[in-house]
């Protein structure tokens, strides 16, 4: 073969993978274009003065990665409902446990937390014994700060909780054992990870939980965000008694008839035996 033939096989050769990159650039572009089309309008709707809930261009359910304004905006447009199994102000008081046990552990977590995690995965179980027998009652208080941390933000603290709710809303022992499923360690995220701002990550794992799995009206309650307002309630209702210069600081925190249990430095890894020391000797305290 001449050399001119070859030349012009090489150029045929570079035109064709030019040709093939263009191809799959545009597809690429038009990719990025369904993904982001929805988010735009809602930016230019936002900007127009024109109310526009955040949802995912293929299921009508909130975006994954939903900033914590997008998630607020949306939830504010939601009508506030109260989930069964709650009382108090806004019913941010969930209180669980039997009714004669004469003492009362207020629970402190935030649903995104890393060390709550890890607590539920080595003690939720004690916890969760404690209120079958008696021992006492369990006020649990949630939050959402890391949603408002500038370093990570999101929405997913305050994403789960509305989960939750719709948990709590079938009934106390899903709210616990649903608690415990988005804390495990094959289903929480990494602290930066604002997977829980997915209602699909959130429903997934729901249907590890015998009482919410199939359960189409606790579907739908996350994907309406019908309890959305009610964790914004439960987190502000937190923010007043947890915090620098409270007797909270940080989650997991836990008090117990009012008292703070002190876990020490190492929360994550306290055993069983441990935290029932702890709990054992502030009752003797009494």
């Amino acid at each position: 073969m001449s050399n001119r033939n070859q030349q012009q096989n090489k150029q045929a050769a570079r035109e064709r993978l030019r040709a093939e990159r263009e191809r799959q650039a545009k597809k690429d572009k038009t990719k990025r274009r369904l993904l982001v089309g929805v988010g735009i309008v809602a930016v230019l709707a936002a900007a127009a003065g024109i109310g526009v809930a955040v949802t995912n261009a293929t299921n009508g359910s909130k975006n994954s990665k939903v900033s914590s304004e997008d998630w607020e905006a949306a939830a504010k447009k939601t009508t506030f409902t109260q989930p069964a199994n709650t009382t108090g102000d806004k019913g941010t008081t969930v209180l669980i446990g039997k009714k004669d046990a004469k003492d009362t552990l207020e629970v402190f977590e935030d649903m995104r937390c890393p060390i709550c995690s890890q607590f539920e995965q080595n003690t939720g179980e004690t916890i969760r014994g404690d209120l079958k027998n008696g021992k006492y009652k369990a006020e649990f208080r949630m939050g959402a700060f890391l949603d408002r941390n500038p370093m990570i933000k999101g929405s997913g603290s305050r994403n789960a909780l509305s989960a939750l709710g719709a948990a709590l809303n079938v009934s106390t022992d899903a709210f616990l054992d649903y608690k415990k499923a988005l804390y495990s360690e094959k289903n929480h995220p990494k602290e930066d990870d604002d997977a829980f701002s997915d209602d699909a990550k959130l429903l997934d794992i729901a249907q590890e939980v015998p009482a919410l799995k199939g359960n189409a009206k606790f579907k739908k309650d996350v994907e309406d965000g019908t309890f959305d307002k009610w964790a914004m309630a439960m987190s502000d209702a937190f923010d007043k008694v947890v915090g620098q210069g409270k007797d909270i600081t940080g989650t997991p925190g836990f008090k117990l008839d009012g008292k703070v249990l002190s876990l020490g430095p190492n929360k994550a890894i306290v055993t069983p035996d441990q935290f029932g020391g702890l709990v054992d000797e502030a009752l003797k305290k009494k």
